[in-house]
């Protein structure tokens, strides 16, 4: 990997967790031996980091249709891993999206590290981490300019139902380790992942410090035991997934290659804040301060586009739930503009 001879090592790296276990060592890092830290409970013990500018994630639009896979660099330096002078990990910031859909308009993804340890050796440029993430899907505030979002919002307001707009409210979406749903344990490694080639827009290897990888399998959106609000969620990610071509759909494997800057010092109070930043989130609908990411594409640089019946698909999706819950749902609110009227 060619990089810049300008890059270097800050003043104050010690070293030497990486080499604390033998057990840490590559070529299969077991890092078990570790407890899962929440990942804002130690910012204290931050005091070097890496960022992430170039967060190239990739997935199949058709899941086991190899020509289907699309590649997306989401926005960029919003993911970090931070860790102290020895190279322990303690906190580690994961990217954000945003896609819009015909029907509902724009909704915000985020994968939320719920979870982390591990190391990194600053010399070797290597790194080897575990995480614990859950997706979250959740509406823009422009999405009540959609006369149906905003029906819908209204309702479920008037019938002390949640409604997914804002990241507090999210729709949650599980994760786990590829082929074990057992599993919500998953591996941060060194290196391009080794399931498929990116294409050379999606590669940093002249800018970048060093690169990691990343695989998760997506599982289903957790349960809330109401059925109208778990039905309109389910709603919401069908939908988002006829948008994304399927970025969450159950069963399928996100895989992200990770592009590091070089190492720098952490300010521990600006972290705080770039962290509360990002939980507080950007929108889909006023982007990212620090710059955009790319549309997905596929390997040769063609544009994906969802299908021509995404539309179809949507509001026969639509019909479906409305058919279902609109009359139960919407009673109270019926009800309290009759009266109003009498």
């Amino acid at each position: 990997m060619a990089v810049d001879p300008a890059f270097a090592v800050p003043p104050g790296w010690v070293g030497g967790f990486a080499q604390s276990d033998p057990a840490f060592a590559y070529p299969d890092p077991d890092l078990s031996s570790l407890p899962m830290l929440g990942n804002m409970d130690n910012i204290d013990k931050l005091q070097r980091q890496q960022k992430v500018l170039w967060p190239e994630f990739s997935w199949e639009t058709v899941p086991g249709d190899a020509a289907s896979r699309c590649f997306q660099m989401f926005a960029p330096d919003i993911s970090r891993i931070g860790y102290d002078d020895e190279g322990r990990v303690y906190s580690i910031i994961c990217p954000q999206q945003g896609t819009c859909s015909a029907s509902l308009g724009c909704l915000n993804v985020e994968v939320s590290v719920t979870g982390q340890r591990g190391w990194v050796d600053e010399p070797e440029r290597t790194l080897a981490a575990d995480m614990t993430v859950a997706g979250k899907i959740w509406f823009t505030p422009s999405a009540k300019a959609n006369p149906l979002v905003k029906f819908l919002w209204a309702l479920f307001a008037d019938n002390g139902l949640p409604f997914p707009a804002d990241k507090a409210r999210a729709i949650q979406v599980s994760t786990h380790r590829r082929e074990d749903p057992s599993q919500p344990v998953f591996p941060v490694r060194k290196g391009q992942t080794e399931l498929f080639e990116s294409p050379a827009f999606a590669l940093h290897d002249h800018e970048a410090w060093t690169v990691g990888n990343v695989e998760v399998e997506i599982g289903p959106i957790a349960r809330t035991g109401d059925e109208v609000v778990d039905g309109f969620n389910q709603l919401v990610m069908d939908v988002f997934n006829i948008s994304s071509g399927n970025l969450l759909l159950p069963g399928n494997l996100l895989t992200w290659n990770v592009w590091f800057t070089e190492p720098s010092l952490v300010d521990q109070q600006e972290w705080r804040g770039h962290a509360e930043k990002w939980r507080k989130s950007i929108e889909a609908d006023h982007g990212s301060p620090e710059g955009e990411g790319t549309p997905p594409r596929y390997f040769d640089g063609t544009p994906f586009t969802p299908s021509a019946e995404r539309l179809e698909r949507e509001t026969d999706a639509l019909t479906a739930y409305l058919t279902e819950h609109l009359e139960p749902l919407s009673a109270p609110r019926l009800t309290r503009m009759a009266n109003l009227g009498s």
